[in-house]
């Protein structure tokens, strides 16, 4: 007889071991303690906050939030701070907790609950930004003192860069705050102020006409005032230099192809860590502030998806590819956080793909594909933002589709980041129609080399790829086999009125002003023009509670396509933008997989 204490162990398929092994996130640290590391973790099942100290090795869970946890950081006295909703429509509080252990509390207690915009710390002062009833404003608060108000205004704000977590806030010396804000433009057309934090005063405002610019971080050195920012002046981004104290600015020519971004000072404030982007891949340069020289630190092959120095001056990267799933090592390529548990399977490489758009564009994709030879099954992969852009990069989802049998294409249409300014504003006041042609083009494209079967061919986005897909559905309804939705909106006015504000001032800024003023710019990009010329069965996975694109948005166009005998399925689950429980994303991924194989 069998031993029932050794039970044969179940093999789950890699697709679902690339979504549950243990991931993780890129580490934050403060200069006291810098052995003692914060990072996210899907360890316990869900993407939580954990602490981790190098010296003894050990690891802990540190936040138990019912949405999750998506971004991490570590005040200077080493205590471990995220943000905390409990809905998941983003709206709450941050909150801090030692690093030793203890029970959370508000991390500013004096401070209204809003939207995150931005948190930024030096000593014992903190610096947060947020988003209440329409109204963003700045708090400045010292240890055992009231919050102080700096700053209020309805257009959008925040400390330092915002949409980064608030990096480039407090100067070294907790003097100065930098803000973001649109007062002289737009959301996508940032400004910078930065202001006295103990008078309030404007000290000085940084204003490029039509141009977006963000900040990157101070000078490490407490009196120098020296804030690097991304200057978006020519053909792609390039750091610059802003002195408060002298007013003088020094945009910094890199002679690399592509985006190259400001991430950090090294310790002296004599030279800076750069990001270099280009068609997809990312590599890492220190550059040389007195002679202008740029020496090459890090290219591991793939993406870079967070990057830091450290208080040595070593720098630490979080790199994947499409092949090997996200470490964090050091520049010299030595792994930098090992991961306790099964790292996750390997995938399939991608390919890169160009091909030409209408306009006569070069347009970059990824391919991957199946074993075999094609004309495959095929996926069109459209990523969300739009403003991001697919890269070399680590897919569970992507290697899902791989290992069902079709083959994948991730696309950069424009609008996309990554391919330099005037790419990304290309859909500005064209939404919809810019991104379509370029995807369009590339399914053309893939069929003709014989990669992608015509009458197989689906259709997978979230977010903004969502959104695409509910309008595409009715301007191409001849090119899908079926349609995946995720996170959508298929109703833009409705979602319009029921979003968060920063959602409903990127509406103002791409279309030039809100569904009342601007009615005709809504109806030409709005899926529910197209929603009664659907045929493709439709699968939606959407959040009950997501801000970005919420209900509203999205009931109307269900209903709409199902009027005219349109199947479409649709699931809710019970959270907002993302969902963070892991087996909540096996669980997505099922479905389409199921979904697709149905059409198949």
């Amino acid at each position: 007889m069998p031993d029932p204490s050794h039970r044969a162990t179940i093999i789950e398929p890699a697709w679902i071991r690339r979504y549950t092994a243990t991931s993780l996130g890129f580490p934050a640290w403060c200069d006291a303690f810098p052995g003692q590391l914060a990072l996210i973790s899907n360890r316990s099942g869900s993407n939580q906050a954990w602490a981790h100290d190098l010296a003894s090795g050990s690891w802990r869970q540190v936040s138990d939030e019912p949405v999750g946890v998506e971004a991490v950081h570590v005040a200077p006295d080493g205590r471990i701070v995220w943000w905390r909703d409990d809905t998941g429509d983003e709206r709450g509080l941050a909150v801090a907790v030692a690093f030793v252990g203890g029970e959370p509390e508000p991390l500013v207690p004096d401070i209204p609950n809003g939207w995150p915009m931005g948190l930024s710390f030096r000593g014992e002062r903190t610096a947060i930004g947020l988003e209440v009833g329409g109204e963003y404003r700045v708090y400045v608060a010292d240890a055992g003192a009231p919050a102080r108000l700096v700053y209020a205004s309805r257009s959008g704000a925040g400390v330092g860069d915002a949409w980064r977590g608030g990096e480039g806030g407090l100067s070294a010396d907790g003097s100065l705050v930098c803000i973001s804000l649109a007062e002289h433009g737009d959301i996508l057309h940032f400004a910078l102020r930065v202001l006295d934090v103990t008078t309030g005063a404007v000290v000085a405002d940084l204003v490029d006409e039509g141009n977006n610019v963000t900040p990157a971080a101070w000078s490490p050195v407490p009196g120098d005032q020296r804030l690097a920012f991304t200057s978006e002046l020519g053909h792609f981004e390039r750091p610059a230099l802003w002195h408060m104290g002298t007013g003088e600015r020094t945009d910094i020519d890199v002679h690399l192809p592509g985006g190259v971004f400001p991430v950090a000072w090294y310790p002296g404030a004599d030279a800076l860590l750069l990001r270099h982007e280009h068609e997809g891949s990312a590599q890492l340069y220190r550059l040389t502030l007195a002679g202008g020289s740029v020496e090459l630190v890090a290219d591991p092959g793939g993406d870079i998806e967070e990057a830091a120095v450290r208080p040595d001056g070593d720098a630490w990267l979080q790199a994947s590819s499409s092949v090997t799933p996200p470490t964090t090592r050091s520049a010299a390529g030595t792994v930098a956080v090992l991961n306790p548990d099964e790292p996750a399977p390997e995938g399939r490489a991608f390919a890169p793909h160009f091909f030409t758009n209408p306009l006569g564009e070069r347009i970059q994709a990824f391919i991957v594909t199946p074993e075999g030879d094609g004309p495959f099954p095929f996926v069109m992969s459209v990523h969300g933002g739009p403003e991001w852009h697919e890269r070399d990069r680590y897919d569970a989802e992507t290697q899902a589709f791989v290992d069902a049998g079709f083959a994948v294409a991730l696309i950069n249409y424009r609008g996309s980041t990554g391919y330099g300014i005037a790419f990304r504003r290309a859909l500005i006041g064209n939404v919809c129609f810019t991104e379509t042609d370029d995807i369009i083009a590339c399914l053309d494209s893939v069929v003709g080399a014989g990669i992608a079967d015509p009458d197989r061919v689906f259709w997978s986005g979230w977010s903004w790829g969502g959104c695409l897909a509910c309008f595409n559905a009715g301007v191409n309804p001849d090119r899908w086999r079926a349609i995946f939705a995720g996170i959508p909106a298929g109703d833009f006015v409705a979602a319009h009125w029921a979003s968060a504000p920063e959602l409903q001032a990127w509406d103002d800024a791409v279309y030039g002003g809100s569904p009342d003023e601007v009615p005709d710019a809504y109806r030409r990009s709005d899926p529910m023009t197209y929603a009664a010329a659907v045929t493709a069965p439709v699968l939606i996975i959407a959040g009950e509670h997501d801000p970005r694109c919420p209900v509203e948005g999205i009931t109307p166009w269900v209903e709409a396509v199902r009027a005219v005998g349109t199947p479409v399925d649709v699931h809710w689950y019970a959270t907002g933008h993302h969902a963070n429980r892991m087996d909540e994303q096996v669980s997505h991924m099922k479905r389409i997989l199921d979904f697709f194989d149905r059409h198949r």
